[in-house]
């Protein structure tokens, strides 16, 4: 569904309503923007490319509720919503699967739905490579520790920002990076 439709849908117009407003195109731009790489951190965080989609997509309707904020506030607001929203789907998931599981079987990896299949394989397999076992060694990461690194190295955000988004201080944001940094370095040691 793109921004649009979701923009429409969530203020009860149809889907081919113009956009008139320049505040929405704003918002708009900016949810645009930053869908691919929410769902990256989504994706990361709840290990379900479906669950991912649904997280991205209740975080960009309830981020469409504060476009008249100044739009140097979106970016944590955006990120706190995903964050908060990836928080639910978890708990709401552990508690509705717990009966399935044995003790063991937590911790049990689930395999990434690559989310671009197309191209050479040729050319994209070290790529791949890469981002699989990036992506497992972040996985493997305690929760806040996996926040603090995807926020701060992959999203590029500032401390004080990062701890606005996390809900904690920025001392606790540079103590988990730098937990998830010696983690990650002894995890990739090997590859690289």
């Amino acid at each position: 569904m793109s921004i649009h439709a979701i923009a429409a849908t969530a203020k009860g117009l149809p889907l081919n309503a113009p956009v008139t407003s320049a505040r929405t195109l704003t918002i708009e731009q900016f949810l645009a923007g930053i869908q691919s790489r929410a769902f990256r951190f989504a994706e990361l965080g709840l290990r379900n490319r479906d669950d991912a989609l649904d997280a991205v997509q209740d975080a960009m309707l309830r981020m469409l509720r504060y476009g008249d904020k100044p739009s140097v506030e979106w970016q944590a607001l955006f990120w706190k919503i995903l964050r908060t929203r990836i928080i639910d789907i978890s708990r709401r998931r552990a508690f509705r699967f717990s009966w399935l599981r044995s003790t063991g079987d937590q911790d049990e990896d689930i395999a990434i739905a690559w989310t671009d299949p197309a191209g050479d394989p040729s050319n994209h397999n070290d790529g791949r490579e890469a981002y699989a076992l990036m992506a497992q060694a972040v996985r493997r990461l305690p929760a806040r520790q996996r926040e603090a690194f995807t926020l701060r190295v992959l999203e590029d955000l500032d401390v004080a920002t990062t701890a606005t988004v996390m809900g904690c201080s920025e001392g606790s944001v540079k103590t988990h990076l730098s937990r998830a940094r010696e983690a990650l370095r002894v995890h990739l040691q090997d590859w690289t």
